[in-house]
């Protein structure tokens, strides 16, 4: 099923990237498929605080470096699935990575990453990727 454009507007996404760049990088991918609501965190610390931030509507699907100081992608994506809020616990993760060490890509999986993707991505990619996870479509 195809999803309307409006589907995408309602999408949220939270990119976690140590790096202001790749969250841009990531944040422009995102937006040539009409997804505009983007939160952006530094790490995965950073990122659960704004999780629990009640004021602030959860994000639909998180987009999560690997590598990064103060809380790695793997720690925050268990974090996120031991987490005592259901909605926390249920978000999806993708994995977001130019690592290609095999034991970290399984490792990731294993801690509850919805999908382990490598860097580069294209827009297309990273879209099929959230649709998938979010369990409708949305692209044209």
């Amino acid at each position: 099923v195809h999803m309307s454009n409006q589907a995408a507007q309602s999408l949220r996404v939270m990119i976690v990237d140590d790096q202001k760049a790749m969250r841009s990088i990531i944040r422009n991918l995102l937006s040539q498929h009409d997804i505009n609501q983007i939160s952006e965190a530094a790490d995965g610390l950073d990122a659960l605080e704004k999780l629990m931030d009640r004021r602030q509507p959860n994000p639909d699907v998180i987009i999560c470096d690997l590598h990064m100081d103060k809380m790695d992608g793997m720690e925050f994506c268990n974090k996120v699935r031991l987490s005592k809020i259901e909605t926390i616990k249920t978000i999806p993760v993708l994995i977001l990575t130019g690592e290609r060490d095999e034991l970290s890509l399984e490792v990731a999986k294993q801690v509850g990453a919805t999908a382990v993707l490598g860097k580069p991505i294209s827009a297309p990619d990273l879209c099929q990727h959230i649709e998938n996870a979010v369990g409708f479509s949305f692209s044209t």
